[in-house]
Formats: structure tokens, C-alpha cells, sequence
């Protein structure tokens, strides 16, 4: 595809004697433990999360009472708190409000990302094991408390605001049709025994610049890491962790083919009633109605949205490049399957799978109790092989895969060929004389180099 992207997770830290005073260290010793060749000394003179891309800057940013708490701990303060590693594959790893996150290096092809979001998994696994700590790839402590996976995505800066979120907003919320990674229960509203989304519980606006409280589904955070007079970063925060391979590349799959028709005005034209609701309507319908209301009486339906966007796609960009065909084919796949039989995406979508574990444990004890379901669901998203039980779906075959290991363990310490590449090469040549590296440049010997994001592609 054209576009670079990328995946930042966080993860959910599980330690011995953890407890949230210690939550913030425990994340830091824990980042500190990465073994990969890297380098120290994150560059954040380009970061401004308070930055909007509506054109202004936000005087503050909420903080989640709940999150508060992990920060109450001892807590060093300046250039240690994040305990910032800066790999030889173009990553990021480092401690965010007491979870480990894992930012993948900048991609333009949708297996690479997948790719270097797994060689995440398996960096993220070693540092753990050094630790004696427990990492799960999903999106909520069952407490009231989310972490987040953000997707990034380079789009040109003459995309307004009010063209990306018209374009966006109707696919962020029906998108966890297929992209959903399932959840035990709720946190907020409607109480249910299971939803789509690990994140619905935690969408409280439509758009907004926040990300750790007040979330909204779409984010205005304007920090490019780029040119800012020619590129935006969209900073998508309202997708779940992905345990799926098929599910991490069609959730970015899916956007990347929505900025393609947003660019050539031709995306589809939704205004639903309440967007808010919408998302959580979505995530809780056990009948698998999925509707949206747009007006009094007036209503559509999330498959219906998700055969809008596919429809123009086809009409307008079949053909463009073989992973766009790629991203279309299994969409057009999934929409029969979800029309015909949600059931059928449990070898491919997060949500059908775990559903249809859970269902299956339900069966054989009686009942649906939600503690022990819940303890379950923590298996599927524990991200050590000899442990998870979504391994254990992979290991069937249950679970389709579309990287091979080998690849993975190029990803841990390759770089991709995007600007990413550059910054590898300085820190596996280089790491003992930076003063400063981030996404867009690195300051050796007092002297800067911008890394472009054309070129390398």
C-alpha cells in the first residue's frame, strides 16, 4: 500500500508481587530487561500530544482516575521513567502509565507490519520471562482500568479534519464486526455475558485530542513525526489488541482502503444518530442485529456500512496494488460469512474464535460463569506460546496465520525498508554515540539527520 502505518501496543503486566503502587516500576525494570541490541535517549523534541489537527492546542489532557492510581507509585521522573529502547528493527519499546508498550517500526506493506507487530510478541516475551512477569495482549484489567493499541497512519495534510472524520467514522465503528478481539462482559452501560470489543466500554466521545480518558473514536492528536506542513499522523485509538494476524492486517487493511477513497471523495456518507452509542450498540448486540440508527425511524445495519465501503473500494481502487485486492477479497469473504454465519470467522476473527472457546467451556461445566470465563480469556491473550490458548488454536489449526516464524524472527532485528531502516542501521552502528534518536531523526556528535519518510518505500 502507499501509506506507511504502524501498531503501538500496550501491554497488560501481570508480576508476582505487583501491585498498583508498583505497577510503573515494575513496567520500567521490565523494559529495561529487552535483550535486542538498542539504543537510549528518545528524542521528544517533535511530541506534542496536546496538539489538535481542528487547529488548535488543547490546554490540558484528562487523566483516567483509575490509571492515576498505577502512577502513585515511586516513580524516577525525567529521561528513566519510560525507560525508552530504541531497537535495531526500527522499534520503540517502553514504559507507558505502568505498561510495557511496543511500537512497531514504520511499514508500507501489510504483511511487514503483521510481522513486526509479532517479532513485538516475542521481544515483549523475553524481557518478561527475564523479569518473572506475565504479559497479556489485550485492552483491559476487568477494574475499570484500558490500555491501548494505537494504529498510525501517514496522510497527506490537505486531508481536512471534517473529510477524515466523515470518511472514518462510520468504519471505526463497524469495522469490529470483523476485527473485534471479544470481551467477557462489560465495564459500562448495558451489562452483557460477552461483546465484540475490548475498547467499547471505553469510547466516551466522538472526537477528540484525549487518549487516556474521555476517549474518543476519533482521535486530533496532530503529532506527525514528520513535515508537519505536509503530513498528518492519524492516531487511531479506538481498535482492540489482536491476537489474529488476519485480524492485525485487516483492521489496518480496512483504514488504509477508507484514507484511499476519503483522498479520491469517494468515500460512503453516513451520519449516524449517536456515534457513541453506535460503538457500544455494536459491541453488546448478542442477537447479531447490529443495527445503527441514523435518524427517528430511520436505521441501517453495521454489515450494511461495511458493504458500502466495500462497494466503492471495488468500484474504485480494485486493482490499484495486490494488497488492496488482497484486503477487498477477505472482505468480501467476511461479509458472507458474517451475513450467512458469524460463526464461520472463528478461524479468522478474534472475537468468533473466543466466543467459540468460551462456549465450548461453558457446555462442559454448565454454565457461563463469569470469573472463570474471564480467567480464560486472559489465556487466549497471554502471549507466551507454551501458555496461550489462542497457540493452542494456531496449534490445531483452527487459527490462520499469514507470516511464518521465520519472518518473525527476521522482524526482531530488521528493520523494515521505510525510513525505519535508517534508524536501525544508526543504532546497530552507532548506539554508543547517540544523543538523541526518535521517529523522525537522530543527533550524533551534536549533528542532526532527518530520516524522510519518501525514499525508502
Amino acid at each position: 500500500m502507499k501509506r506507511l502505518f504502524g501498531i503501538e501496543t500496550e501491554y497488560g503486566l501481570s508480576m508476582p508481587d505487583g501491585n498498583p503502587r508498583t505497577q510503573v516500576n515494575d513496567s520500567r525494570r521490565l523494559v529495561a530487561a529487552c535483550t535486542v541490541p538498542h539504543a537510549l535517549g528518545w528524542d521528544y523534541s517533535n511530541e506534542d500530544p496536546r496538539a489538535d489537527i481542528r487547529g488548535f492546542r488543547a490546554t490540558h489532557l484528562s487523566q483516567d482516575p483509575v490509571d492515576a492510581a498505577f502512577d502513585e507509585g515511586a516513580r524516577p521522573g525525567g529521561a528513566d521513567e519510560r525507560a525508552d529502547r530504541i531497537l535495531v528493527n526500527g522499534a520503540r519499546f517502553y514504559n507507558d502509565h505502568g505498561h510495557p508498550e511496543y511500537a512497531t517500526p514504520e511499514c508500507s506493506r501489510l504483511l511487514d507490519l503483521v510481522a513486526h507487530d509479532r517479532a513485538g510478541e516475542r521481544i515483549a516475551l523475553a524481557a518478561a520471562k527475564a523479569v518473572g512477569a506475565t504479559l497479556y495482549k489485550n485492552n483491559s484489567d476487568y477494574s475499570g482500568a484500558s490500555y491501548g493499541t494505537h494504529e498510525n497512519y501517514l496522510v497527506p495534510r490537505e486531508m481536512s479534519y471534517e473529510r477524515m472524520a466523515a470518511g472514518l467514522l462510520p468504519l471505526l465503528i463497524s469495522r469490529q464486526l470483523f476485527v473485534g478481539a471479544g470481551k467477557v462482559g462489560s465495564e459500562a452501560g448495558r451489562p452483557v455475558e460477552f461483546q465484540l470489543s475490548q475498547r467499547a466500554d471505553f469510547m466516551t466521545e466522538v472526537a477528540g485530542v484525549d487518549t487516556l480518558y474521555r476517549r474518543p473514536i476519533f482521535n486530533t492528536r496532530d503529532e506527525p513525526h514528520a513535515d508537519a506542513a505536509r503530513w498528518i499522523r492519524l492516531h487511531v485509538i479506538c481498535g482492540d489488541a489482536n491476537r489474529s494476524e488476519w485480524a492485525t492486517a485487516m483492521k489496518v487493511g480496512m483504514v488504509s482502503v477508507a484514507l484511499d477513497l476519503i483522498e479520491i471523495d469517494e468515500a460512503p456518507v453516513w451520519r449516524f444518530a449517536d456515534p457513541v452509542r453506535a460503538f457500544s450498540d455494536l459491541s453488546k448486540d448478542h442477537e447479531f442485529c447490529w443495527k445503527i440508527a441514523l435518524g427517528r425511524d430511520s436505521w441501517t445495519t453495521g454489515p450494511d456500512v461495511l458493504e458500502s465501503y466495500l462497494a466503492a473500494a471495488g468500484k474504485h481502487l480494485a486493482g490499484k496494488d495486490a494488497e488492496t485486492d488482497w484486503v477487498l477479497s477477505e472482505w468480501n469473504d467476511a461479509l458472507i460469512d458474517l451475513r450467512t454465519d458469524p460463526t464461520r470467522l472463528a478461524d479468522r476473527a478474534d472475537w468468533a474464535a473466543k466466543r467459540a472457546l468460551l462456549a465450548t467451556y461453558a457446555e462442559d461445566v454448565g454454565k457461563w460463569e463469569t470469573d472463570a470465563m474471564r480467567a480464560a480469556e486472559l489465556e487466549y491473550h497471554d502471549i507466551d506460546p507454551a501458555t496461550s490458548l489462542f497457540d493452542v488454536l494456531v496449534d490445531m489449526g483452527r487459527m490462520r496465520r499469514l507470516v511464518e516464524e521465520a519472518r518473525i524472527g527476521d522482524c526482531m532485528a530488521t528493520a523494515p525498508n521505510t525510513r525505519a531502516k535508517h534508524r536501525g542501521q544508526v543504532v546497530a552502528e552507532q548506539a554508543d554515540r547517540i544523543e538523541a534518536i526518535g521517529w523522525r531523526r537522530v543527533v550524533v556528535g551534536g549533528k542532526a539527520v532527518e530520516f524522510e519518510v519518501e525514499g525508502t518505500q
